[in-house]
């Protein structure tokens, strides 16, 4: 097989902070990711969708309903409208901008996930790209993914040398075609249909595989030393305070 060009971080983490420490803190927040530093992880997951004016925010829903103190579309608000807005605990609807800046500060690598809702293939990785070329820093920093095939093909067009992975909640058949196509680093797939198969394809490949969202550590036990890069989970300390996971996670 010919080698494929596959950007990718110098440092894959094994323990990923699911939007932040969001067991303990607001999800999708700058005190959630200040959460996840505080416990010990140094890998972030979080999420970015576009505001009606096209401002990039981290946010995982089409709507403010669930997670703000707010109703109705994300698409139906302005940057302007932002300081109305509370996300949970006196916190702000952060921008992708305020992340990024935070996750310099704390030396966090990351998982940007782009969230393109309705909109149109391109729009919100042009968005993400233009933030992400401002920050010569991030092609060290941060991979960016999607469930969006085509998002992420116009991602690719637009960033050739940002470490991507493609998010499947399972996996199709020719997945790992679509990882060549893409040349993605990683494929994310969620805890149910993770399985051996997945990581020996994945490592005859060379491309990690992150699993999401794994809060018990007993089911993730059997991937543990099968290849399974990394682990995604809303509460880090399930991992990082066990001796057995604590050595997984340092090698």
């Amino acid at each position: 097989m010919r080698p494929i060009h596959r950007p990718n971080l110098p440092d894959p983490g094994r323990i990923i902070a699911h939007r932040g420490a969001s067991q303990v803190a607001p999800e999708n927040t700058l005190k959630a990711f200040r959460s996840a530093d505080q416990q010990g992880a140094y890998w972030l997951e979080f999420d970015v969708s576009l505001l009606g004016d096209g401002t990039a925010v981290i946010h995982h829903d089409d709507t403010l309903d669930r997670c703000t103190n707010a109703t109705g579309p994300l698409s139906g608000i302005a940057a302007a409208d932002l300081s109305d807005i509370e996300a949970g605990e006196g916190e702000p609807l952060p921008t992708l901008s305020a992340a990024l800046d935070l996750i310099k500060e704390l030396g966090f690598f990351a998982n940007l996930e782009m969230k393109p809702h309705a909109l149109d293939p391109g729009i919100l990785s042009g968005v993400v790209a233009k933030e992400l070329r401002l920050r010569p820093w991030a092609t060290e920093r941060i991979i960016v993914s999607s469930f969006k095939q085509a998002e992420l093909t116009a991602f690719r067009a637009a960033c050739p040398d940002q470490p991507i992975a493609v998010l499947w909640q399972q996996p199709d058949p020719d997945w790992p075609l679509v990882l060549d196509r893409l040349n993605a680093a990683a494929i994310h797939v969620a805890v149910p249909h993770l399985s051996q198969t997945i990581l020996r394809q994945a490592k005859v490949r060379g491309v990690d595989v992150r699993v999401y969202t794994a809060n018990d550590p007993k089911l993730m036990a059997p991937f543990r030393d099968l290849g399974l890069t990394s682990i995604i989970t809303d509460h880090p300390p399930l991992y990082l305070e066990d001796e057995i996971w604590a050595t997984w996670a340092k090698s």
